[in-house]
Order: structure tokens, then C-alpha cells, then sequence
């Protein structure tokens, strides 16, 4: 298509939240990549907060990170794993951002003296970044996930902004609308009216969905739709059916079935290329390997940010699990999550026996105190018994405490962040980050987005890169203190990725010969993971798994 002005699609969500807002704007992205189109995409937070940097992950799930270090919501994660894109602070938005640089701007003298008013100032700066992603990209289709759900107070603007820009561009914007259609049990019913509800509340915004994504446990049959058509101003034909999947890499190929980039082609009035078979097989068969479920082996994610009343919240850990998954479908093995609370394995320590019946055992990020001790247990048994161990940033720290503890003998060894009073404070807070701290700005201070790391010959890491130069993404304020190196590395630890001047740690491990896998990283490698390029190191890590799991079907 010509490069004229982008076309748009938003994408909204009706009945509930989590309806799979980003996970339909990601497929919808995947399916007209496929189609010839440039696409990009944007997700809009109705959140004060600027970024998403400060949010607990309980509440909020997981923090995600771009290569230009913005702290972002975990959506940004599922664009960039399903377009394989490399997204940039321009992508996301929320209400605190958009506000903040319209005050700015009047404070400037850039509205010329006028009057600025929530209405229309808030909505044309929302359009204005829209379009400048858009432009940065040089997309033809820039999709725009608003989140929360349709009738919510604190996305009004962004509909706002929305309205104004099909007003603007009557043939190049495009609505769809995701919600969710309830069976109740006892009734035995697939129910319509939320949606009708949903709907007729989104015409009250003065927006008519183009597209209904009707999200449901089980396919929607033709009477339901007929009824949504009629009572939503959908065409029957534009109903798209969105059952529960076993994966979510299921679902581009279910839109496809139902021909959703043909309809949105057709409503957008571009000429689309015809489907590149190559590139969708490779999809469909990455995606057939997620109901593989003969060949399994057993992954213990040990954190804390799991609880959230009385369930589970997983999404703290979203960008680690995928990263899973992708490493182990590729070596043609299904992998089998469990969720250990690390508080666990603080009090009675016979627990951690249980730890041997994983194949391997990875501890992720995090901050604060509550844990800590557990995680140290289970880094000393994964140690000693020679279980595949992966540790993430706070993961990395924690293996370098529980080294110099039990190895070197400095039994008081530990993190500045937990115990500034320590005689042995092996994990110091970074030179950079000090100030901050003095002044408690933790807001977008942490050390974040991408930075080179060289690897030393002879290492795991090396062997699993090939490369010697990398990039990883980081977010940390603590790194490993240059005054107890020397030290570990005399008593076998290998510092095998370091910065380009190598004064910060990047990846700390033991060799092989001592140790199948004891690995940690500084930096967050699940933030690169992608589904047909999996993360060398999780790749090595789950070969390390595969080996114990055959070593102990043999013994």
C-alpha cells in the first residue's frame, strides 16, 4: 500500500477486564504481518502512574522493559514476542504521561496562551502520540490497545481521542470491540446481554464497533451471533468467534480461520498480499508444539509475587514462563510450571527435599526482603545437588550471597538492600543509584533498557551466545560489590559476562565440570525471548533439564 497515512484499528474490551485485550491486539498484528502489512503497535494504560515501573506485580502483573529502558505494562512484552518487534517508549502511554506533557507544554507557552482545557488538549495529545509511533515506524497499520474496559471512567479521553480520530479519518480507522460472553452453570446458556450492555455503552462514546471478538469457553454459534448483529450493528459476517484455547498461540490461527485479516483488509480499503505460507507454517508448527504433552519436564519457578488473595497470579512472571516454554517446544519437550513461594523454605528446611524431584529450578527478579532467606536455601540445595539452577537478576544476587556464605565462609555476607549493617556486603547498590536513593526517586531511576556485555572463552554463556559481544535488557540498582571478587572467583565461581569497561557482573556461574547448570544473570534475558527465536541462555538451561531428567529415567 502507499505510504499515505496510517490506517488504525483500536481495539477496546467490554464486560470484564482480562478478556485478552493484548493478546487479541498481538494476533491481530500477527495475522496482517502476514498479510504484507508494517505494523506496530501501542498499548494506553488509563493508570496516573507514569510508567508501570513503580506498580506492584501482584496488582498490576509484570513489568516489562524496552530496549530504551521505559518500564511498561506486560502487554508491550506480547507485542514484541508475537510481532518480534523492538518497541520503544513512544508505544505506550498512560494517563499520568499524557497529562504530565500537556502541563508541560502549557507551562512552555506552547498552547500560546490559550485556555487548556481536559477537553480538547488531553485527547489531541493522545492522537498526537498515536500518530508519531505510527510515523516512527513507518507503519501502515498502527494498533492501539486502550486498556481497562468500555464504560470505565479513566479511559473516556482515550475514547475521546479515539471518536475524534474517526471523525478525522472516517475510512482509516477501524473498532474492535472484545468482550466477553458468560455461560452461567446453572443456566447452561452462552449469555449475549453483557455485550449488548457493552456495546450500546461504547455507542454512548459515540464509537460503533466495526469488529465484535466474542470471547466465550465455547465456540459461539450462529444464533448468538445473529442475536449480537442485531442488537450491536455488527454484520453477522464481522462476529468473530474466540473460544477458550489451549494456547495463546493458538489464536492468530483461529482469527485466520474465521478470515479476520480479510475483513479488516476489506473495512480498511488496503490491498492486501496474499497469506505468506512459509511464515504461517512456521507459526502453526511452533504452535502445535504447545499440545505436546507426552514429552514434559518439571520447571520450579521459586518467587514471591504468586499470592493475590486466594489465587494465583502467574502474570508477575509472564515474560519468564513464555521464555520457558519457547526454549523447551523447541527441544520438543512441553514444560510443567510449578509456583514455590520462597517464604517456604525458610522455617523447616526437610522442605527442601522436595526441590529434587524438578528438573530444574529458577529464581526470578525481584526487590525487598520477604523471601530472601528461603531463596538462599534454595539456592544452596540446587547448588549441592547438582539441580539445574537459573537465577534472574535478584536471582543472580542471591546465588553470589549464598556462594560467599557457604563457600567462602562469610557467614554474614548479603545485599546492601537488605542489610546495610552487614561486615560483608558482596551485592552493593550501583555508584549511579546512590543519589537517587538519597533523595528517594525510585520512579524510572533503576538502571533499565539495553547495555553490551562481553563474554568471557571457555563458559557456559559463551557456548550457549556463540558471540562474544551481547545486549541485554536490564533493570537493577544492586550489582555484585568489585571488592569480593577477586575472592569468588579464587574459590571457583566464574564471572563469565561483564561490562564492556568489566566493571559490573553480568553473569556469574560455575563451570561445567562442577556444575550442570548453576547460572545467573544481571540482566533479564525473558525480555528477548521470542517464540521463533528462543533465549540461548533458557535454551541451555533447559538442556541442562532434559540431561537430569534422562540421567535419572537411566538411574
Amino acid at each position: 500500500m502507499s505510504k499515505k497515512e496510517a490506517k488504525y484499528i483500536f481495539v477496546v474490551g467490554g464486560v470484564i477486564s482480562g478478556v485478552g485485550k493484548g493478546i487479541t491486539s498481538s494476533s491481530i498484528g500477527v495475522v496482517l504481518q502476514n498479510r504484507g502489512l508494517k505494523v506496530t503497535a501501542l498499548k494506553i494504560d488509563p493508570y496516573i502512574n507514569i510508567d508501570a515501573g513503580t506498580m506492584n506485580p501482584t496488582e498490576h502483573g509484570e513489568v516489562f522493559v524496552l530496549s530504551d529502558g521505559d518500564e511498561t505494562d506486560q502487554d508491550m512484552g506480547n507485542y514484541e514476542r508475537f510481532l518480534n518487534l523492538d518497541l520503544t517508549k513512544v508505544n505506550y502511554m498512560t494517563t499520568g504521561r499524557v497529562y504530565q506533557t500537556v502541563i508541560e507544554k502549557e507551562r512552555n507557552l506552547e498552547y500560546k496562551g490559550k485556555c487548556v482545557e481536559v477537553v480538547p488538549h488531553i485527547p489531541l495529545e493522545v492522537i498526537a502520540r498515536i500518530k508519531k509511533a505510527g510515523k516512527e515506524a513507518e507503519a501502515d497499520v498502527v494498533i492501539v490497545e486502550i486498556g481497562g474496559t468500555i464504560g470505565e471512567y479513566q479511559n473516556m479521553l482515550f475514547l475521546e481521542a479515539a471518536r475524534m480520530m474517526k471523525i478525522e479519518y472516517p475510512k482509516d480507522v477501524v473498532f474492535v470491540m472484545v468482550s466477553y460472553l458468560p455461560t452461567p452453570y446453572v443456566v447452561g446458556e452462552m449469555k449475549t446481554k453483557p455485550t449488548q450492555h457493552a456495546s450500546r455503552m461504547l455507542n454512548s462514546s459515540g464509537i460503533q464497533a466495526d469488529i465484535l471478538i466474542a470471547r466465550a469457553d465455547t465456540k459461539l454459534d450462529e444464533k448468538r451471533k445473529e442475536k449480537l448483529a442485531l442488537s450491536c450493528s455488527v454484520i453477522t459476517d464481522r462476529i468473530i468467534s474466540a473460544p477458550d484455547v489451549e494456547s495463546i498461540y493458538d489464536i492468530p490461527i483461529n482469527f485466520e480461520r474465521e478470515k479476520l485479516s480479510d475483513k479488516l483488509c476489506d473495512i480498511l480499503g488496503v490491498t492486501c498480499k496474499k497469506p505468506d505460507e512459509k511464515a504461517w507454517n512456521k507459526w502453526k508448527d511452533f504452535a502445535k508444539h504447545a499440545h505436546n504433552g507426552k514429552e514434559t519436564i518439571e520447571i520450579a519457578i521459586v518467587g514471591k509475587y504468586f499470592e493475590t488473595g486466594d489465587f494465583v497470579l502467574s502474570d508477575a512472571y509472564l515474560s519468564v514462563i513464555e521464555a520457558i516454554k519457547y526454549s523447551s517446544y523447541a527441544q520438543n519437550k512441553k514444560p510443567i510450571i510449578y509456583w514455590l513461594n520462597s517464604t517456604d523454605f525458610e522455617g523447616d528446611k526437610s522442605k527442601l527435599k522436595e526441590l529434587k524431584k524438578y528438573d530444574g529450578i529458577l529464581v526470578p527478579g525481584g526487590y525487598g526482603a520477604r523471601g530472601v532467606e528461603g531463596k538462599l536455601n534454595v539456592v544452596k540445595y540446587a547448588r549441592e545437588n547438582k539441580i539445574p539452577y537459573f537465577g534472574l537478576c535478584y536471582g543472580m544476587q542471591m546465588m553470589v550471597i549464598e556462594y560467599a556464605r557457604n563457600v567462602l565462609g562469610l557467614k554474614d555476607a548479603n545485599t546492601r538492600e537488605i542489610n546495610p549493617d552487614s561486615k560483608n556486603i558482596v551485592i552493593d547498590v550501583m555508584d549511579s543509584q546512590k543519589e537517587h536513593l538519597k533523595k528517594h526517586l525510585y520512579g524510572g531511576t533503576n538502571r533499565l533498557g539495553s547495555y553490551k556485555a562481553i563474554l568471557r572463552d571457555g563458559t557456559i554463556a559463551r557456548s550457549a551466545y556463540v558471540k562474544k559481544e551481547i545486549v541485554e535488557r536490564h533493570r537493577h540498582r544492586y550489582e555484585v560489590n568489585p571488592a569480593f571478587i577477586a575472592e569468588l572467583e579464587a574459590k571457583g565461581l566464574v564471572f563469565s559476562g561483564r561490562s564492556p569497561d568489566g566493571q559490573l557482573m553480568e553473569i556469574a556461574e560455575l563451570p561445567k565440570k562442577v556444575h550442570p547448570f548453576f547460572l545467573g544473570t544481571q540482566f533479564h534475558p525473558e525480555f528477548l525471548a521470542r517464540p521463533l527465536s528462543p533465549h540461548p541462555l533458557f535454551t541451555a538451561f533447559i538442556r541442562a533439564c532434559i540431561a537430569k531428567l534422562a540421567h535419572n529415567a537411566k538411574a
